[in-house]
């Protein structure tokens, strides 16, 4: 096929012109690309953790801002990524995305002193929450419904090899190299990405609309936004380390900024502006489950996340490399399970599929409290196969049945929001972790600043497991209502 005069150069239609039918497939593995690059770069330090905390005399409060200070900046950055599209287009945002996260990790990587360290993963999580909404933009406007769960298990095949092969790589390259190794491994993925997004990302915005200058963002939004986050979770680091009357401030800070950031979101369409969050999403009930159900499970999964690899170091005693090597085999299974979830994904309703994946993942955490000190690796091995069986049930489900039947112009605010809502539950489980963990360790007497290994610590770890069980199975009550709806006339929603 031939380009026309009509299609603006590098427009997706100009794109699809050239590419003919494959473009779409070509569009989806760029974008695939770069998130893996975000998403490697929001996992593979966790492994780096315990020698930075060497390096720089850390405490585990401090030290756990390596993890949350980079998702804190990646869930506030993620509300703007409807408005930065449609100001900059696809191509100019992503690539300024793969720039900041490319300086991201080379600041890191040379970095001698800690604030440094910090600065280079605010910068990784600036760029990562920008880039991570826009893959489900493009599945839900590039492929019809029937080609959608398709298209989700394929990218979310190649996306976990970034945090399946991530923590492997990363042990192995802390052992040898050393921690900063670990922020380089960002490097050739970013540059991979930018020569890909030259060729086949369209410069223009949602539906191949031509970037719009005149739209303001919406500031105060955004900054009442982004006390909230902060206050919140600064408050639950201060539970753990700080004073009690200024953990029981801040959190106070936190509840009024996000009561605050609702009331102006519904107050700023009476007057003509467009919000940050476009809050009537949440009159269709499937996208409210959702959300519901991203907070919840993303409290789970990144808490764990955080919590797995410093089990596995400090409660265990398994080197860095041991570390990835276990992981390596339950990310290959993830990747498997979601080839085959993804199919049935265009077939069975999605509150099926989600349920199953959550009850996995909450018995997999469960499932912690039979290992110990003297347990085999592959009793391990399998625990974590079983919850990576469950993510690859929940990850091509949550979106689809959260969004299918929303009209196509709300799927960009649809999907920041979502991803805001999963990461603000991660921001928060992180830190929750950390705190029932100290908690804990200090009910068994015991703390992670002691070289031993005992039962007690193995203990403490082993409660707070029980807890992301408990968070996954309350998960799945919400989880019930992602159930098929149609839209009327009036833009009302309901059941079918």
């Amino acid at each position: 096929m031939t380009d026309t005069p009509s299609h603006p150069p590098g427009s997706s239609a100009e794109l699809r012109a050239r590419h003919g039918e494959r473009y779409r497939w070509l569009l989806l593995f760029s974008v695939m690309v770069g998130t893996m690059a975000s998403i490697m770069s929001s996992t593979v330090v966790n492994v780096a953790i315990p020698g930075l905390s060497h390096q720089f005399v850390l405490g585990q409060a401090r030290a756990q801002w390596v993890t949350s200070g980079f998702m804190v900046a990646m869930t506030v950055s993620m509300l703007t990524t409807p408005w930065i599209l449609g100001r900059f287009g696809y191509r100019a945002t992503y690539a300024g995305c793969m720039v900041m996260l490319l300086a991201g990790g080379t600041l890191g990587g040379f970095a001698q002193n800690f604030p440094l360290v910090l600065a280079a993963r605010v910068m990784e999580g600036l760029a990562a929450g920008v880039v991570q909404p826009i893959p489900a933009i493009i599945i839900m406007r590039a492929f019809e419904p029937h080609e959608q769960g398709r298209a989700s298990g394929v990218f979310g095949m190649g996306v976990v090899l970034a945090p399946a092969i991530g923590p492997s790589i990363g042990g192995l390259l802390v052992d040898w190299f050393g921690w900063r190794s670990i922020f380089f491994m960002v490097v050739p993925f970013c540059l991979a990405a930018l020569w890909l997004g030259r060729r086949y990302v369209p410069v223009t915005g949602p539906g191949d609309r031509a970037s719009d200058r005149d739209t303001p963002l919406d500031w105060t939004g955004l900054a009442i936004g982004s006390v909230g986050t902060l206050s919140l979770l600064n408050g639950l680091v201060s539970l753990r380390s700080g004073p009690a009357w200024e953990a029981g401030a801040l959190l106070a800070l936190a509840a009024a900024a996000f009561a605050g950031f609702a009331l102006w979101l519904r107050w700023l369409p009476r007057k003509g502006r467009p919000p940050l969050m476009n809050l009537a999403l949440f009159g269709y009930r499937p996208f409210a489950m959702g959300a519901l159900v991203a907070l919840i499970y993303g409290t789970a999964l990144f808490g764990s996340t955080y919590l797995l690899p410093v089990y596995m170091q400090m409660a265990l005693g398994l080197s860095a490399a041991h570390v990835g090597t276990i992981l390596l085999p339950s990310g290959l299974v993830l990747a498997g399970a979601i080839a085959v979830v993804a199919r049935m994904a265009d077939r069975m309703p999605a509150n099926r599929l989600v349920n199953v994946g959550l009850a996995l993942l909450a018995l997999s955490f469960a499932g912690m409290v039979t290992v110990g000190l003297g347990s085999s690796v592959w009793l391990l091995m399998g625990w974590t196969v079983v919850g990576r069986i469950g993510l690859g049930f929940i990850l091509p489900s949550l979106n689809l049945g959260a969004m299918r039947g929303l009209d196509k112009p709300l799927v960009p605010q649809a999907s920041s929001v979502i991803n805001f809502v999963r990461m603000l539950g991660g921001a928060a489980g992180v830190s929750l972790c950390g705190i029932a963990l100290e908690w804990r360790l200090a009910a068994h007497g015991d703390s992670l600043t002691r070289a031993h290994l005992s039962p007690e610590r193995i203990a403490a770890f082993n409660e707070v497991f029980l807890m992301l069980a408990a968070l996954c199975a309350l998960a799945m009550l919400a989880a019930r209502h992602l159930r098929p709806t149609v839209r009327l006339e009036s833009g009302q929603i309901e059941d079918r």
